[in-house]
């Protein structure tokens, strides 16, 4: 029997495999799951995105190597967009970098920057891969609580002084998983102001950013002024433009903090698939009326969701953005009990918060990634558990 390295065995369950195999278990009895655990989107990607995707695959060019740095004319497409969007000026040669989805550049980022031993700063709860990446890289976590006292923003003033002095990165991720919760301008410049006083690199996921409602519109870090001295910002393709399996994401900000993990990439992986590539430009330069469409459509989902179980007792805040919802757990249980009693009273997956750190336990996370008659259905389910 051959040892696994230590650090796999630092590394926690991975959340998200743990409750697909509940779910496949589930659907193998038979039984009528309704799967609110993962944020897959259910809608097809656009397609005009798939018909160019279909046509650059016909072509042999497209066959090859990609480049590590990817197309000039994605990177130029990436830039094009992050200025209408934000009105923020990227150098598309030095300034972004393709990535084989968000989670990658997130996950293989501390091995640029972290030595063993090495301290990061990660809120809590939070999306896996910032725990996972840094203990690969021989890092430490340490947690920054999101709690609902602070608008689930992580408190820099209770950050152990020694500790801020040994960080090297720190994590941030607004519009937020698995809080949906937001951050204002304000708040980046917080946390600007904090990481330049502490030489600490920000690295911003901003995954969720084009997903809001009731009139929001999300900022990106990079609109403060100074953001490119010292951070960059993820933004990926997948639920923008329902494109999670084609994995194409990019990072963008500091040209420096971007050729370190450049260099990385260039050890690991061979590039995006140029196929794939050509229809990310597409994607991000074509028609954008379906993200409209989109945004309208989970709000309703949202509204069915939260109101109905508001109907019902719950206490829960109507996120402004994502497609999740933070929903605390009634007296009683823990989010593993009440995820266990969800399942298998109701035939529901849900997702617990402790599975998101320690700071989840106590919530429950559900994705919006049904229609809205199966979430009628959920919590008629719900209801009758009441009874």
């Amino acid at each position: 029997m051959y040892e696994i390295a230590g650090r796999l065995k630092r590394l926690p369950p991975y959340l998200f495999a743990e409750i697909d195999r509940i779910k496949k278990k589930a659907k193998e009895e038979g039984r009528d799951i309704i799967d609110l655990g993962v944020g897959d989107p259910d809608t097809p990607t656009p397609m005009h995105i798939i018909e160019q995707l279909y046509k650059a695959a016909r072509d042999p060019e497209n066959h090859r190597y990609a480049m590590d740095m990817g197309l000039l004319r994605l990177r130029e497409a990436i830039a094009r967009w992050y200025k209408r969007r934000f009105n923020v000026d990227l150098d598309p040669e030095t300034e972004v970098l393709p990535l084989l989805g968000s989670k990658e550049g997130i996950a293989h980022i501390p091995l640029a920057f972290i030595n063993h031993g090495d301290e990061v700063l990660i809120p809590d709860p939070c999306y896996p891969p910032y725990k996972s990446g840094t203990i690969l890289a021989g890092g430490v976590p340490y947690l920054m609580p999101l709690l609902a006292e602070n608008d689930f923003l992580p408190d820099l003033e209770k950050i152990d002084y020694q500790v801020a002095k040994r960080a090297k990165i720190m994590f941030l991720n607004y519009p937020n998983n698995p809080t949906g919760a937001t951050a204002t301008e304000g708040f980046f410049r917080k946390a600007l102001d904090f990481a330049n006083e502490n030489n600490i690199i920000i690295c911003h996921d901003a995954a969720y950013s084009e997903m809001s409602y009731d009139g929001y519109r999300p900022s990106s870090f990079l609109e403060i002024e100074g953001a490119k001295d010292a951070g960059v910002e993820f933004h990926s393709l997948s639920k923008t433009y329902n494109m999670t399996g084609w994995r194409l994401g990019f990072v963008c900000g500091n040209k420096d903090i971007i050729s370190a993990l450049r260099t990385v990439k260039s050890n690991i992986d061979s590039g995006v698939f140029q196929a794939v590539q050509f229809a990310g430009i597409i994607a991000l330069e074509g028609e954008q009326q379906h993200i409209d469409e989109l945004n309208i459509m989970y709000q309703k989902r949202r509204d069915v969701l939260v109101d109905g179980l508001n109907g019902l007792g719950w206490k829960i805040d109507k996120p402004k953005a994502t497609f999740y919802v933070w929903i605390p757990v009634p007296p009683g249980y823990t989010s593993n009990e009440l995820t266990k009693s969800l399942l298998e009273k109701a035939d529901i997956v849900t997702t617990p918060g402790i599975g998101f750190g320690p700071n989840g336990e106590g919530y429950i996370r559900m994705a919006l990634t049904v229609s809205e008659e199966r979430l009628k259905e959920a919590v008629d389910r719900i209801k009758r558990l009441h009874k």
